[in-house]
This record gives C-alpha cells, structure tokens and sequence, in this order.
C-alpha cells in the first residue's frame, strides 16, 4: 500500500492507444500518475480477449483514416465511421439524453465484463482514476468506481461519451471549451459533474500558471509571423499588455518555421511533399525553415528522406529542414513539445491539436477526418485561430502572403487570448482540492 501523503499526490491515467489523441492528453498529466500511464487497450493488465476486440477497432479506423485519401473506397469508409461517431447539430439548442445505438451497444459490452478487469485493478488503491477515453470512464461508471474522472479531447462529442443515465452518472467531467461543456449538459449531465478547465497542454510549453514560456515563444514568434510590421504596429498595446517585457516591437524577425503534423493513423502523408515542393526555394535561401512530423511512423520518415533526396533538399536536412520520428509516443511526445516553442506556424489535420492554439500557434488546417474533427475546425475559425489549408502545391505563394500583411501573427494572438491554456493546471488542483 502507498502512504498517505504519496495517494494524495497520484491519479490512476488511463488512456488509450487509438492514433496519437487520447494519449497526447494524457501526457501532460504522466508525472501525477501512480505506476505509469495506462492504455486500456493495450497495457499488461488487460486480458488477451480484451485486445483483441480492441486491436480490431484501432486496425478498422487507422485503414479507413488512409483509404479517407482515395476517392470512393475512403468515402464510403468515411461515411460509415461518421454514421457511428455522428454528432447532431448543435443548434438549436436541446435536451439529448436519450442514450443512441453506440451507447446501448457500449453498455451491453460493459455489462458483460468488458473492461471490469481494468476497473477491479484499480481498486487496490482508493485514489482518482483520470481517463482520456470515454470506454474506461463508462465502465467506471458502470462498477461504480469512486472518483472517476473524463478528459473531453474534442470542442464537440459523440452522445457515447455519456453513459445510459447520464443524470445519475458517478463520472466528472474536463471540458476543454464552452462547446464541449455544453454539449454535455445537452446530453444529460449535471452541472455540477462538468468542470470547463481547457485541454491538458504540456507544462514545458507554459512553464506555470502565468505562463512564461508561453509568452517569451510567442514573443518571438509574432515579430517572425509580421516581418512588415503591419498587424503589431497597430496592437501593440494589447500586445504588451498580454506578454509584458517579452515583446520587443523592435527584435529583429527570423525565418519562419512551419511544422507539418502527420495524425496517428498516418493519413495525408502527401501533403508534406507537395509541402517540399512549393517550398524548395525557401528553404534553399534559408528564407523559411520545414519541420516535417511523423511521429512514430519510421516508414513515414523514410518516405520523406527520399523525396528530400529526389527534390535536392539534402543539404538543408539538419539545419532548416528536419523530421521528428521516433520509436515511442512518449519520446515523440517529448520532442514534439520541444519543437512548438520553436514554431511559427502549425500545420495540422483539426484533432486534438487544436487546442494548442492557446500557446498562440496560428493553425493551418488540413481537411477533417470524421465528425469530431470538422467540429473542432469550426471552433477554430470561431476563435479566430485557424485557417483551412489552401493549394499546398502553392504554399509558399500563400504563406508567404500572409506573412507579408501580418495574417497569420493576427491568429496567433486570437488563440492566445481566446483559447483555454491551463487545462493540466486546473485538472490537478480540481483533483487535489478534493
């Protein structure tokens, strides 16, 4: 058994390994979890048959995710996968408690045993249990687990993150936006069971409540973003109101650095060599700088050092021009972490990572993949901190332009201000406070 003072300072984390999300969420919480971060599909507490039914599904989403980029056979993919993770529209606004297909579905797997296993093995240890999937968080729900908590990793949701009875639901809630809570209360869920904290974001890209590394990043990366001056010369109050003695109107800018992101099931890996193509001469000249993110998919890496090769972009390999890939989500996450507050520009899929507008990153959005994600594409453009992808074959005309009149240093600053920043801060105090 742990001490006293040791349980009042560790969480049971669940996560799952479905692409990269869940476990992005989990990441800024891994130093308060008690054992290690677990994955409920996957971890060597959770039986044979257990994976199994959970290696099926990741399998079934990760092919459609790169069939999603073939005409036809993705589309229909596609349009099964949203006809299960359909979200309704959200206006007007409504009560929607009543539990659909997935949710009895979910229930009667529960009700058979699946995920108890996981459940029991966290009842030798009375501290909270914090999931950033909604399957451990309905089976904690089911077997009553005490103290069980729900991270939302989408400004929208599938009704299946609720359980049958929402309204009697043993489950707190994390809400990353005002969307997210909302939508909840919609479903059924008590007020008082939902706490609007923000998305869990890493704590080396903040550094604290008052968030130093955050504004020194963005500091910089606003008088790289508006080289001409246009968009900080006429904010700059509020600009130097918002990050103190960082922001020094007169710094001299740098070359821009853009980071493309492949999503977890390694779709739209074409984009970034249509990306290397536009942006050749740039990068010869020095006059931007390309970081190419493939996360775990050492297949993926290699793919983009031969075209590097093909292009004749070697020799900016290692100074401009680098890709992130590494053999675990925990080293990738790491590296990850460290390059974003190197980076100007994010270049993105809408997943999770939209939320890291609040580190005042101005997004480019490659096109949605499912229901969840054109939802949080539409609360980016809400906020006014991200902007559809255009032709990438033309990227650097188009980036460039946007430099040039401060456009994307606009959004870069509406995510600062508009987007919640101190998701991880507020889940441990909500947690610990208890």
């Amino acid at each position: 058994m742990v001490n006293k003072k040791k349980e009042i300072n560790k969480i049971w984390l669940v996560s799952a390994d479905m692409g990269y999300g869940h476990q992005r969420a989990a990441y800024p919480l891994k130093d308060i979890a008690f054992e290690r971060v677990i994955n409920a599909n996957s971890d060597k507490i959770i039986s044979n048959e257990e994976q199994k039914t959970w290696t099926k599904a990741k399998l079934f989403y990760e092919v459609v995710s790169r069939l999603s980029e073939i005409p036809i056979i993705g589309k229909l993919g596609l349009i099964w996968i949203d006809s299960v993770q359909k979200i309704k529209p959200y206006y007007p606004l409504r009560s929607d408690p009543y539990p659909t297909y997935p949710v009895r579905y979910l229930n009667k797997k529960i009700k058979k045993g699946f995920s108890k296993g996981l459940i029991e093995y966290m009842r030798k240890e009375k501290i909270p249990m914090v999931t950033t999937f909604y399957i451990p968080a309905l089976a904690a729900n089911y077997y009553e687990l005490p103290n069980s908590y729900c991270v939302i990793c989408d400004a929208d949701i599938n009704r299946v993150w609720a359980p049958m009875k929402p309204e009697e639901t043993y489950i707190k809630y994390f809400a990353p936006c005002q969307h997210a809570y909302n939508r909840l209360v919609m479903y059924g869920i008590p007020k008082n069971k939902i706490y609007l904290t923000g998305f869990p974001l890493p704590k080396e890209c903040i550094g604290g409540v008052e968030s130093p590394i955050t504004k020194k990043a963005l500091a910089q990366r606003l008088i790289n973003l508006d080289p001409n001056k246009h968009f900080l010369q006429f904010h700059k109050h509020t600009i130097k109101k918002a990050l103190g003695k960082n922001f020094d109107i007169n710094k001299k800018p740098q070359p821009p650095t853009i980071t493309f992101v492949i999503g977890g099931a390694g779709a739209q890996s074409d984009i970034p060599v249509k990306i290397l193509r536009s942006l050749k001469n740039k990068l010869k000249l020095n006059e931007m700088k390309l970081c190419l993110v493939a996360g775990t998919h050492l297949d993926l890496k290699q793919q983009f050092l031969e075209i590097i090769k093909e292009i004749g972009l070697e020799e900016c390999m290692g100074k401009n021009l680098t890709i992130i890939c590494e053999m675990t989500k925990k080293e990738y996450f790491q590296k990850f972490n460290e390059q974003l507050n190197k980076t100007d520009i994010l270049w993105t899929k809408p997943s999770e990572l939209s939320f890291y507008a609040a580190l005042g990153l101005p997004l480019i959005l490659s096109p949605p993949i499912g229901a969840h994600e054109i939802y949080n594409k539409n609360w980016l453009h809400f906020i006014g901190a991200g902007i559809d992808q255009l032709n990438p074959n033309f990227s650097a005309d188009w980036i460039e332009e946007g430099l040039a009149n401060g456009f994307y240093a606009r959004k870069a600053l509406n995510g600062f201000l508009e987007a919640p920043r101190l998701g991880t801060y507020e889940i441990e105090r909500i947690i610990f406070e208890k």
